[in-house]
């Protein structure tokens, strides 16, 4: 069990997780494009008399509060991406490994087995593409929500050092877990809890047989169960905290226009925190900050109990 456990996690960090990455990190370049603001500011500062002192005031203000809200959303999808994957392929692995023994040790043959079929192998697997192609609009609105309110008392001017942006990152990111109901980030990564739709499909229709729940919705259900949990929220947090503090100690936040040691302008710190975002969500093999979370302790206790502790029922 334990070669196939560590197996399961080498699945996650060399398929599933690079391509769910590369594709979220798409995305979140096109939906958080922030060019357009810049050019418009550089096109002003050579063409002073194009905007006005207020244009530049809400152009400047808007890219505060996007270049923020990208950051943020980097940290945080990176950070939920690769423990959700996680999470699946350690719930996917358990039951194929409980599956195949009980097929194995049976005087039925393992082909006859009743194992997870792979289409809803394939289908589970898939859903680590739901927050690049449906949860990021929600994700981005409620963050950027969650960015402008702790901003509006931090102007262009205000010095930021280490402990500044770090204290600004961590409350955008309270802020934004905390809004809501309980746990409402989940629907940003996976689809509403399957029971629900098979209710609703029963009570419409005159039909007496319920429709079939399958081994996919199982897989689902007992994904957002483990999301919900408070463990897996502590881990969330512990991770959070750990990508934050790694990347406030980026040598990228220290060279030129200051350093946040001493202290730089919030205008001047702006353009690092829009260079460094992509390096945020880069491939898993040259990405420090999902390295960062696999070496928290509390990260690998938690897999290793959710893969050993599995309801075999």
């Amino acid at each position: 069990m334990q070669v196939h456990f560590e197996n399961i996690q080498g699945i996650a960090d060399t398929t599933t997780l690079p391509h769910a990455m590369h594709y979220l990190s798409c995305r979140i370049a096109e939906d958080l494009d922030l060019s357009l603001l810049t050019e418009r500011l550089m096109k002003g500062k050579g063409q002073p008399n194009s905007l006005s002192s207020s244009e530049k005031l809400e152009l400047w203000d808007r890219l505060k509060i996007l270049s923020f809200t990208r950051m943020v959303v980097s940290i945080w999808a990176v950070t939920i991406l690769s423990l959700y994957i996680r999470v699946q392929v350690n719930i996917l692995g358990r039951h194929l490994y409980i599956d195949t023994a009980r097929g194995l040790g049976s005087s039925q043959s393992l082909e006859d087995a009743d194992l997870i079929d792979r289409d809803d192998q394939q289908k589970f697997l898939a859903n680590a593409d739901f927050l690049a192609n449906y949860g990021l609009p929600t994700l981005i609105a409620n963050m950027q929500t969650a960015a402008t309110e702790v901003l509006k008392t931090k102007q262009l001017r205000d010095f930021f050092d280490t402990t500044v942006l770090h204290q600004t990152v961590m409350q955008i990111l309270d802020t934004f877990m905390s809004m809501g109901t309980p746990h409402h980030w989940v629907d940003c990564m996976m689809p509403e809890d399957p029971r629900l739709n098979k209710l609703a499909m029963t009570s419409s229709s005159d039909n007496a047989n319920p429709p079939e729940f399958t081994q996919f919705d199982r897989l689902m259900v007992e994904t957002r169960e483990v999301l919900s949990s408070a463990e897996f929220s502590s881990v969330v947090e512990i991770s959070l905290k750990a990508v934050v503090n790694a990347l406030v100690e980026e040598n990228g936040f220290q060279s030129g226009g200051g350093s946040l040691t001493t202290g730089t302008p919030l205008a001047k710190l702006l353009p690092r925190i829009a260079q460094i975002c992509p390096s945020l969500v880069v491939e898993p093999s040259k990405n420090r900050y999902i390295q960062t979370i696999q070496s928290v302790p509390e990260v690998g206790l938690f897999f290793t109990l959710l893969y050993a502790n599995m309801s075999t029922s």
